[in-house]
């Protein structure tokens, strides 16, 4: 389950960082290699700090793994992927922020898209990694 941020409980009690930690099932339909799926849960590990015109900083890494087929031998194989997460949240959103509303920051589109940014445009095997550096 995905935790939410309520800001306004966190500012009255002063509380303005902190840290999270959960686990939540990544969505197949982000994946858009052939015979691929997430082999774990989406695991983050992300810490937060409140700034004065309420907007929100978020920051931390989701690391998940990949099984499937090698998309070049299609050889069985399974990828750990770690990526480092950011974002920022307004309740008067401008450009590149997340929006919140009543106080309350949803983390679900903010993790969709990191875990859609840290998605491989192909997933390899070992050999086929090797080969592809060289």
């Amino acid at each position: 389950m995905v935790p939410r941020i309520d800001v306004r409980n966190l500012v009255a009690r002063k509380n303005y960082t902190g840290e999270l930690e959960f686990s939540f099932d990544g969505d197949e339909a982000l994946i858009d290699i052939p015979f691929v799926e997430f082999s774990s849960p989406v695991k983050a590990a992300l810490k937060y700090e409140i700034f004065a015109d309420d907007k929100t900083e978020i920051e931390g890494t989701i690391v998940f793994s990949l099984k499937g087929l090698c998309s070049r031998c299609l050889a069985e194989t399974e990828e750990k992927i770690e990526y480092g997460a950011e974002g920022v949240f307004s309740p008067l959103p401008k450009d590149e922020e997340y929006g919140y509303r009543n106080g309350i920051i949803d983390l679900r589109e903010f993790l969709r898209d990191s875990v859609l940014f840290a998605l491989p445009s192909r997933l390899l095997c070992r050999a086929c990694a090797e080969d592809d550096s060289e």
